[in-house]
């Protein structure tokens, strides 16, 4: 059970990685403005701000990560808790304020991510 959880964190964490690069980097690309449904105008008129929602997304992954590596293994548990609750409510913000879809695509993988943690934790 400690693995498929680490596992799950890892892949949320890999998600987080992900959009940090979308955001901060990909903004202005193609890649970026199809993935976000953004005009050039739009990406460039805000890539400032975008960098700075992929760096808070970096800060995301990099606690997860943290969590995963810390070499007390119950404190490691407790870091990835809270930065998985951190990414649950970011994504419902999100969803509230930007795109419904973010409540699945960021969400439901912290939320599952999170139930495993905390089965492993009980166990």
């Amino acid at each position: 059970m400690a693995l498929i959880s680490s596992i799950l964190v890892a892949i949320v964490a890999i998600e987080h990685i992900y959009i940090l690069i979308l955001e901060m980097f990909l903004w202005t690309k193609p890649r970026g403005m199809r993935t976000f449904g953004t005009t050039r105008q739009f990406a460039e008129e805000t890539k400032a701000l975008a960098a700075n929602q992929g760096l808070y997304n970096g800060f995301l992954a990099a606690g997860l990560i943290w969590g995963l590596l810390h070499p007390d293994g119950s404190v490691g548990i407790q870091i990835q808790m809270f930065f998985l609750i951190c990414v649950l409510v970011a994504a419902i913000y999100g969803s509230v304020t930007a795109k419904r879809s973010i409540l699945i695509t960021q969400g439901l993988p912290a939320c599952i991510a999170f139930v495993f943690v905390l089965i492993n934790l009980l166990k």
